[in-house]
């Protein structure tokens, strides 16, 4: 029999889970003072452990099991193994440690690996996509999360005669990886994971450990995955560890049998740390900081520790003033209704520069109810990078974080319209326009004034809606790189985008087929790539990743007031030479009417049947009295019989 292919793995931060059960008869008996050292020493313990101070990165928790197999669990993430000796060590040279004794332990990594996608071979950081080298780092790199509750459990893969997961191709593992990951991206905001490799490391092959407020949310998806053949089949579970994470000053909270608020509640500061202690300010919240302190700690695992951010690094400014600083850069405040707060910073680097730095910031401040979004864009040969919250003391210390970007100088920040909003806040994974160019066509559709449009068009029996569905939105941008280097940039692209749910499909369109174009219009004819997306943000987001490919330019007449309308296709095969007869015909009647600049017929490279027509105006009046034209009302006529699905029009700027 050949040997099968083995997945490449990455491998980042070391982990270690130290499990704990408490000699409580040995508690009992001894005197008060062996006791209050040994609640002195552990809390110091825990404290200096969650802030890192014996490493340049990395992460730690303690948390409270619930049942007969351990009282406490220790989780360390380190860059080396010799972090998570000396943390081990360290624990039993406390005087905390001679009332517990260890039920446990559980040794492993960091992985990533190929089943992801193969361009892991040539190394993480030669992947093509960002996105996926984005989403493989925070993978290796993860934040232990602030939600309330855990569960870990070790698991191999089986190898029983009839079910041995080491004998199946590579593709069969791949595919049945993919599936699994299906039903846990459905819990995504509901559970976080951290997944590590211990072959080698310990008994059992990987590590998973879970994390949730809702600790039902854990038992709904492990159901759900257990009837999925990659558990069914394959998986072989050890035991299972169920507990609630706590804040280092609780411990004395724990010995005491008294109630352990969840992580991060108020009132899980001590005294000397509202005072300011130096080592430990960093680490637990004060009753009257709470807000502060979520975006403080969101920022340590890119900041190495949580300084006091003081006076917050930026210029107040009014409503209005921040609002139409906002717009300037793509930011509308209406798009965000959880916003209660903005800042506003700039930067002297290169937008694509900061996009890995600003990501890791942004991922970390996601863990926290009270972050909206943060995205950086390109700004007239400088970054903005703009940070949405829910209120404003939450804002001012995320601004001490935005300010330590490369680059970055004095920022804005102002209250969003009545102030601070108590809204629920929306996941966003907002990303930055590379140039200034990307940024002038990578602004998704859905304003207040396509709206009007679409009414207008509707009175006319025009269908205006965004493309597939009125709570869809287009990104398209440019490119005068050749199709054959765009197309399989453009499928990886569109593979990575398929890990989320909000993405609806990304494609590549060629120029070519027909052109219309006034004298205002210059420039080659270029292919488009069309990525639509469930929500706003994620198409600005995706807006991020596709300015990242080759070519990428602005559209001719981007100064335009009205912009340009998408015009989405899907023709009957046998129909196909007659649309394209059709649109000639029109595009007589176009290349003489005032306002028009230019008008393409795009053709998508994977289906000669999916047509995209781009179509650029002065002036929404100009674009108005095309579509009340007799000729165009009779091409929508004619376009019924032709057309296998009805046409989706969208404003792409």
């Amino acid at each position: 029999m050949d040997r099968r292919e083995a997945p490449v793995t990455e491998e980042g931060w070391y982990a270690l889970h130290d499990l704990r059960r408490i000699d409580w008869d040995a508690w009992r008996d001894a005197p008060d003072h062996e006791r209050e050292r040994a609640l002195t020493e552990g809390v110091d313990f825990l404290r200096e452990h969650e802030a890192v101070t014996d490493a340049d990165a990395g992460g730690s928790a303690v948390f409270s099991l619930t049942g007969h197999e351990a009282d406490l669990m220790l989780l360390h993430l380190r860059p080396e193994t010799a972090h998570l000796d000396r943390a081990e060590r360290a624990f039993e040279h406390t005087a905390l440690a001679e009332f517990t004794e260890r039920a446990s332990s559980y040794v492993s990594v960091t992985e990533v690996s190929g089943y992801l996608t193969e361009e892991l071979e040539d190394g993480i950081e030669n992947i093509d996509a960002d996105g996926t080298r984005t989403y493989m780092k925070q993978r290796l790199y993860p934040s232990i999360p602030d939600t309330e509750h855990v569960c870990f459990y070790p698991m191999d893969k089986r190898r029983d005669p009839e079910y041995n997961w080491y004998d199946l191709p590579f593709e069969e593992r791949q595919d049945l990886i993919s599936g699994h990951g299906e039903i846990g991206r459905e819990y995504a905001g509901d559970v976080t994971q951290i997944i590590t490799g211990s072959m080698g490391f310990d008994d059992y092959e990987w590590g998973v450990t879970l994390f949730a407020d809702d600790a039902t949310a854990v038992k709904r998806l492990l159901a759900e995955m257990r009837f999925d053949p990659s558990s069914s089949r394959y998986a072989a579970f050890g035991p299972f560890y169920f507990g609630r994470r706590f804040a280092p000053e609780r411990l004395r909270d724990l010995f005491a049998g008294e109630p352990l608020p969840a992580y991060g509640a108020e009132g899980d500061a001590t005294e000397e740390t509202a005072e300011g202690d130096a080592d430990h300010e960093a680490d637990v919240d004060t009753p009257d900081e709470e807000e502060e302190s979520e975006a403080e700690e969101a920022a340590v695992a890119t900041s190495g520790g949580r300084p006091d951010p003081g006076e917050p690094p930026h210029e107040e400014v009014d409503t209005e003033a921040l609002a139409e600083n906002l717009r300037r850069v793509g930011i509308e405040v209406d798009d965000h209704p959880d916003a209660g707060y903005g800042l506003l910073f700039f930067s002297e680097e290169d937008a694509e520069q900061l996009v890995d730095e600003v990501d890791g910031l942004r991922g970390n401040f996601d863990h926290y109810d009270t972050h909206v979004t943060t995205t950086v864009r390109a700004e007239a040969g400088r970054s903005a990078i703009v940070s949405l919250w829910k209120n404003e003391r939450a804002a001012n210390t995320a601004s001490g974080f935005l300010s330590d970007l490369t680059g970055a100088g004095d920022g804005l920040g102002g209250p969003i319209a009545d102030g601070d909003r108590s809204g629920d806040s929306t996941d966003t994974e907002d990303a930055g326009d590379e140039t200034d160019e990307a940024d002038a066509s990578a602004s998704p559709a859905g304003t207040d004034e396509d709206d009007e449009i679409r009414g207008q068009l509707s009175d006319l029996d025009i269908y205006a809606g965004q493309p597939h569905g009125e709570d869809v939105y287009a990104m398209v941008l440019y490119s005068e790189a050749p199709v054959e280097e765009l197309r399989e940039e453009v499928e990886s692209l569109s593979d990575g985008f398929d890990r989320y749910d909000t993405h609806v499909r990304t494609g590549l369109y060629e120029g070519g087929e027909a052109r219309v174009v006034s004298d205002e219009a210059t420039g080659p004819e270029r292919a488009a790539v069309v990525s639509l997306w469930d929500t706003h943000d994620a198409a600005e987001t995706a807006g991020d990743y596709l300015a990242d490919l080759p070519g990428i330019v602005g559209r001719a007449g981007e100064g335009s007031n009205f912009g340009t309308m998408g015009m989405f296709y899907a023709v009957k095969p046998e129909y196909r030479g007659d649309f394209v007869d059709q649109f000639g015909e029109v595009g007589e009647m176009l290349d003489g009417m005032e306002g028009h600049i230019e008008t393409d017929l795009m053709v998508n490279v994977a289906d000669e049947n999916d047509m995209f027509i781009a179509s650029q105006w002065r002036e929404s009046e100009d674009a108005m009295a095309f579509f009340r034209a007799d000729e165009f009302r009779d091409t929508v006529q004619w376009g019924r019989e032709v057309l296998a699905d009805r046409p989706r029009h969208v404003f792409l700027a």
